[in-house]
């Protein structure tokens, strides 16, 4: 039924608030206001991405690749004999080609090379680039000054040729052994790292330890994630960072330390009840295979011609 004004009779209303429209946040922020998000939100994504790169690294694990068909304690060796070589290795060349390495095993080993890249690279330059920074002035690398900052009695101080070639060396040093852990532990199983470590001879209360701790950085995890979900359900409007969210972090450190004792009696408990004795142990048996011997020459024929390449373009 239609009345005069041409309205439906008996029709539901819609509210203003659905049909009224909003001015839309543009890319360059001059319109609209973009809402800081709060301690809360940060801590719950900042969990979520955590658990997500650890299930993607389980995904990687798992897929066929070159990496993933060769013995763990193959692995491991091998990767040991590359960080010697990364760790005295004093020509960019050298640096540069074992980086170049990692990134062939990488994409050998099906694993997308943006991802490889970003996981090593996002956290070099902030850390080691901080440490090394020193290093670049000439008080402490004495050389050519490049970029001058002060002087000093008449003598021109500041950055310096040797200094950034110094901090370009340790930069890459640390990049290419960071790539070879990465690509270690992305492409193994957390179970079969273990039992390979147990089995190339290290102690069992080790083993142990490292066992516990990762399980227990999860459970923990789990735990903050949970606390945080709670206090956020529970407050009205957007969290204010004032002396009340500083009091409920400190009470939730407080919780959380008091929790962990109770978990790990709990969780170490749930192991022994599983049958651990301290041994990581899988369902299939480690057993050197022609590919692995094939991959361990190779490894150490790369890593010979590396460091025999190194000692030609650095002479000592």
């Amino acid at each position: 039924m239609t009345g005069a004004d041409g309205s439906h009779a008996g029709a539901v209303a819609v509210p203003d608030w659905l049909v009224q429209q909003d001015v839309a946040l543009c890319p360059c922020g001059c319109v609209g206001r973009r809402r800081k998000a709060s301690f809360l939100t940060r801590t719950i994504r900042g969990g979520s991405g955590i658990l997500q790169q650890v299930l993607f690294g389980e995904d990687v694990a798992a897929a066929p690749g070159l990496l993933q068909r060769i013995d763990p304690r193959t692995k491991i060796v091998s990767l040991l004999a590359l960080l010697v070589v990364a760790g005295l290795a004093h020509s960019m060349i050298t640096l540069a080609a074992l980086y170049a390495l990692t990134l062939g095993l990488a994409a050998a080993s099906a694993m997308p090379l943006g991802f490889f890249v970003r996981r090593v690279w996002l956290f070099v330059p902030i850390f080691t680039g901080i440490v090394v920074l020193p290093a670049t002035l000439s008080v402490v690398t004495p050389g050519h000054v490049v970029l001058t900052l002060w002087h000093w009695h008449g003598v021109a101080e500041g950055i310096t040729t040797q200094g950034l070639l110094a901090a370009a060396r340790v930069v890459c040093r640390v990049a290419a052994s960071i790539s070879l852990v990465v690509l270690l532990t992305l492409t193994t199983p957390w179970v079969r790292l273990l039992a390979a470590l147990r089995g190339l001879g290290v102690p069992r209360i080790v083993v142990l330890i490292v066992g516990m701790a990762y399980r227990f950085v999860f459970l923990l995890l789990g735990s903050v994630t949970d606390m945080f979900q709670a206090r956020q359900a529970r407050t009205p409007g957007t969290p204010r960072h004032d002396g009340t969210a500083r009091a409920f972090v400190g009470a939730g450190v407080g919780a959380l330390l008091g929790k962990s004792a109770q978990l790990s009696e709990e969780v170490h408990h749930a192991m022994l009840a599983r049958g651990y004795r301290g041994d990581a142990t899988t369902l299939e048996r480690h057993r050197l295979r022609a590919a692995d011997l094939g991959y361990a020459a190779a490894v150490v024929v790369v890593a010979a011609a590396l460091i025999w390449g190194d000692h030609v373009l650095v002479p000592r």
